[in-house]
């Protein structure tokens, strides 16, 4: 096992130099390759493995990125394989998608070589669908009640209309958070039931009625319905929250106590 990570390190450096002769050492002949682009069977052998990466150097060359961030291995006597990850991709688009790259390698005459490659990049989820993921993440965080996983999706530079104040900054949005949390000692739900979300453009926006409940003391629950409109900006690859708005409608004959 130790001689199978700097192979794979020493590959990867190889790679970034745009030295095709190393990059094809300590490979068998027969070679599988399952690269992120077509053909959906794979590139066979090391003649086809090799034509496959002159085009790559060229965009390495470009200015993208080909950077070991992760590698476990795990070795037997004669079959290893290996998981890597990578920051692969220009330097404004990666943000935190990852390139996933698995190994398989057997021994040879006592050297180990490697026999397969799996490359891949997730599938790229959509806008609507990651800023409804990221609601779900608060759902769950708010019902853990952790609010350092709450923040995660919170731009530093937000701005949040909250019931009471304007607050501005992850910082101020995590007090009031945090204060919204020990108002109760029990459970905390929140959830939006018929939220909406439009996309485009790497920005978006979210709006439905926020549903809270509370457990009181006695095991009863306090519920609550508010206003919420979010405004999300996509950066350096991430979705993050710029812009909250939330509000309790007011009765007509309510009004007079906010003008001036």
């Amino acid at each position: 096992m130790n001689e199978i990570r700097p192979l794979i390190e020493q590959w990867v450096a190889a790679v970034n130099r745009g030295d095709l002769d190393s990059v094809l050492a300590e490979h068998t002949e027969d070679v599988v390759m399952f690269d992120v682009p077509e053909p959906q069977d794979g590139v066979r052998g090391i003649e086809a493995y090799r034509e496959t990466w002159p085009p790559f150097f060229g965009w390495l060359a470009s200015g993208a990125i080909f950077e070991l961030v992760s590698l476990e291995v795990t070795a037997g006597a004669d079959v290893a394989f290996a998981f890597a990850l990578l920051r692969c991709g220009r330097p404004e688009e990666i943000g935190d998608q990852r390139l996933r790259i698995s190994f398989g390698l057997r021994k040879v005459d006592g050297r180990w070589l490697i026999a397969h490659e799996h490359h891949s990049f997730p599938l790229v989820v959509d806008g609507e669908q990651r800023v409804r993921a990221i609601h779900e993440e608060w759902f769950d965080g708010t019902a853990r009640k952790d609010l350092d996983g709450m923040m995660g999706h919170i731009a530093d530079d937000v701005v949040s209309y909250e019931h009471e104040s304007e607050v501005d900054g992850v910082s101020a949005v995590r007090e009031v958070c945090r204060a919204g949390l020990e108002q109760s000692t029990g459970k905390v739900e929140w959830h939006v039931p018929e939220l909406r979300v439009l996309t485009g453009d790497g920005l978006a926006v979210a709006w439905g009625i926020n549903h809270m409940r509370a457990e009181q003391p006695d095991g009863s629950f306090a519920e609550s319905e508010s206003r919420g409109t979010r405004v999300f900006e996509r950066r350096d690859g991430r979705w993050q929250l710029v812009h909250q708005h939330v509000s309790f409608p007011v009765e007509p004959a309510d009004m007079a106590r906010f003008r001036r």
